[in-house]
């Protein structure tokens, strides 16, 4: 006998709103790589009542990105239509990790900083869905009470030849590196928490297919109707090949300032200008078929394209005005070459025109490079210029009113004080 749930939450009456069938086929196909099943979920979505919509998140890291935005705006898609979301913080599960230290991106957490990076996340999920329809729920409210007979009642459903037949474990099992047990505990225990929310639809990326399914087959052997499970496409970083982590450094951060964000869309490699437009905006499917036509032919510039996409994601987060500052400063910065209106100023104190400097060691006191070895390396490269000219050696005259450059990103006024 499976356990039972080991936390009741209601199910919330919304008032739903009816659906045509563009409304539908919209929500169904844009941004979305596959649904099991989903004639079904077309069915409940017609029929009604509100659907309870699951979706985790791994508090590994503390922030989130414009990878985890995917799914968080198909999710608000369906508010908008009157379902249910209840959003589970990972809090127990972050804390196996990958005992074996074959995921980069799966860390084994203490409960301290797991608690701390999730207080994070929850602050940052309420900038894409509606949080007064949204529920937060903690894995450990059903977890924290689980004994060992339980834990041993749920596994004995599952096989590990199935467990095995999941990509990566498949890949690692077959070149012999270490998979521990606690890994094979994850699907289960994902599976596990939509029983105990009585999940009606799951969402995750492609590469959740498989615990997603475990979910709906877990729900069926309790006696629920099982699960829809709606997967959707990985966004690619700003690396352009793997997808969106913060652990890769590939990232887009939803809480980064808005020259920072405009700057980091602006890197991306142009074949993704269309994948980010339709997981990313809510730019029509008719102007998107447009957008792909022109880029096509060539009678569209990839950089005004790219502006547009960087501006509408900056405004998502921070306002219209905050993409439209953001642009303006992209390109008095890096396409005319000039400086931001804005520049950190440095005191120092020296003769009547300036003062002698060893500059990696001034470039690290001001927080301008993490380090004397990174200073020594972009002056190698020519990356440091002094009012438009490149820097060559380490001892510098920086005369008063001089303006540094650092790098593609950092400036600095160097004044009397």
């Amino acid at each position: 006998m499976a356990p039972k749930p080991q936390t009741s939450i209601p199910r919330r009456l919304i008032a739903q709103r009816p659906m045509n069938q563009a409304t539908l086929d919209r929500l169904l196909k844009r941004g979305v790589a596959e649904v099991i099943p989903e004639e079904e979920l077309r069915q409940r979505l017609q029929e009604g009542p509100p659907l309870r919509l699951k979706m985790g998140f791994d508090p590994s890291r503390p922030d989130i990105h414009l990878g985890h935005v995917v799914g968080l705006r198909k999710l608000r898609q369906f508010q908008e239509l009157g379902h249910q979301v209840i959003l589970i913080v990972g809090d127990w599960t972050a804390q196996i990790g990958d005992p074996s230290g074959q995921s980069l991106t799966r860390p084994m957490l203490t409960a301290e900083a797991v608690q701390a990076n999730a207080q994070s996340y929850i602050t940052q999920f309420f900038k894409v869905v509606d949080q007064s329809r949204t529920q937060v729920v903690w894995q450990s409210e059903w977890f924290g009470k689980f004994g060992l007979a339980e834990v041993l009642r749920l596994t004995s459903r599952f096989t590990v030849a199935q467990f095995l037949a999941r990509e990566d474990f498949a890949n690692r099992y077959r070149e012999g590196r270490p998979i521990a047990i606690t890994e094979l505990l994850y699907p289960l225990l994902q599976a596990y928490d939509s029983v105990a929310i009585q999940s009606d639809v799951e969402f995750g990326g492609t590469d959740q297919r498989f615990n997603l399914l475990v979910g709906r087959e877990l729900q069926e052997m309790v006696g629920q109707r099982p699960q829809i499970c709606f997967l959707m496409p990985l966004l690619v970083g700003t690396d352009g090949v793997q997808k969106m982590s913060k652990s890769l450094g590939n990232y887009i951060g939803v809480d980064e300032p808005p020259n920072d964000m405009y700057g980091k869309v602006m890197s991306i490699a142009d074949e993704l200008l269309l994948p980010y437009f339709e997981l990313l905006t809510d730019v029509p499917d008719g102007e998107l078929e447009e957008l792909r036509q022109a880029l096509a032919s060539g009678t569209a510039n990839p950089m005004e394209v790219k502006k547009r996409l960087a501006r509408e994601v900056v405004a998502q987060f921070h306002g219209d005005p905050a993409g439209r500052e953001a642009q303006e400063h992209f390109e008095r910065v890096y396409q005319r070459r000039q400086a931001p209106q804005e520049v950190k100023t440095i005191l120092v104190a020296g003769d009547s025109e300036g003062v002698q400097v060893d500059l990696p060691r001034f470039l690290v006191e001001h927080d301008l490079v993490a380090s004397r070895a990174e200073a020594k390396r972009l002056l190698s490269q020519g990356a440091i210029q002094l009012d438009g000219e490149a820097v060559k050696d380490e001892a510098t005259f920086l005369p008063y009113g001089s303006l540094l450059r650092i790098g593609r990103h950092q400036w600095a006024r160097v004044m009397r004080g």
